[in-house]
């Protein structure tokens, strides 16, 4: 793996030379923009709005737009000399528990590579430091002409780091939960926890990205002249739900038959009406004995003419 960065893990008075490489890479498939017409490319140029003319790389810099409108030339020079003292340091400032990092501050991750054979003890020290201590390590570092935030930790046998949003970056979430005073159920509830239990735990590696292998499908059909076959896209999700108990029923029957597991359909729970009574065991135990007594009597009734008759047949014979 190429890496992306050369410094040194700042631990305490302790200096790790490393190297930054990416953890993660991008399969997304990338498209051009052509024009429909011909099907020729459509490029950007970059035009001077002054004079509108395209200018070469070499001839732009940066700028700074103020309020009204202006612009401030910044230069390299102006940026090289700005104090940054993690330009080529990864310092760590604090270990935490990994619970106190909120996720929504993690962004991209990066494998820490010991940069020689020097850097192997340091490196692993720092490694087994944090497994035992069952914390993560917090960085400032600088990367892309910006300081930022990190988070390491140990992945196998590397000390990986995920870059950090600020704490300013993120938003709070106002006017985002329901509105409306919502009420759940027990029984809601109890069928929530038997849907999640029956969707049980899934191998992360079995996931696959289903739209990104209909699209390479479809592209290899077009390149070889032909069509790609159409696949059904299933039922629409989302919507309106109008019987929650219904459709929490029909998910953990559904999950269940995926799973082969169909011979234990879920308990219904069917809400009372309002000033219906629910019935008691007692109740049902007196219809039944009712029952029974009437299914006596009905053979009673078709034994007794049977009797007569034979009596009848012995006084005759006499």
């Amino acid at each position: 793996m190429r890496s992306i960065w050369n410094g040194a893990i700042s631990f305490g008075l302790v200096s790790i030379p490393i190297k930054l490489v990416n953890a993660t890479e991008n399969h997304s498939i990338g498209f051009k923009m052509i024009h429909t017409a011909d099907g020729g490319r459509i490029r950007y140029r970059k035009v001077c709005e002054l004079d509108e003319e395209e200018v070469a790389a070499a001839d732009i810099g940066k700028g700074y737009e103020d309020a009204d409108g202006s612009i401030i030339p910044i230069t390299d020079e102006d940026l090289a000399s700005l104090p940054l003292p993690t330009a080529k340091t990864i310092e760590i400032v604090s270990f935490a528990p990994a619970a106190s990092i909120d996720p929504l501050q993690m962004s991209s991750a990066y494998y820490l590579v010991a940069n020689g054979v020097p850097a192997a003890k340091p490196y692993t020290l720092l490694r087994e430091a944090l497994k035992r201590s069952e914390k993560v390590g917090v960085a400032k570092f600088a990367l892309h002409g910006r300081e930022r935030l990190g988070m390491l930790r140990v992945v196998d046998d590397v000390i990986a780091m995920h870059g950090l949003l600020w704490p300013d970056e993120i938003r709070a979430p106002e006017g985002v939960a329901p509105e409306s005073a919502v009420t759940v159920s027990d029984a809601e509830l109890d069928l929530a926890d038997t849907l999640m239990s029956t969707l049980g735990e899934v191998e992360m590696a079995s996931l696959r990205d289903g739209y990104r292998e209909a699209v390479e499908n479809m592209i290899a059909a077009k390149t070889s002249g032909g069509e790609a076959a159409a696949e059904s896209a299933g039922a629409p999700s989302g919507g309106k739900v109008i019987d929650l108990m219904a459709a929490l029923e029909n998910s953990v029957r559904e999950a269940k038959e995926s799973r082969g597991d169909a011979s234990s359909p879920p308990a219904k729970v069917t809400a009372l009406r309002p000033g219906q009574k629910r019935s008691t065991p007692k109740k049902a135990a007196s219809k039944k004995t009712a029952a029974k007594k009437t299914t006596a009597k009905k053979a009673a009734a078709k034994k007794s003419p049977a009797k007569k008759s034979a009596a009848a047949k012995k006084r005759a014979s006499a």
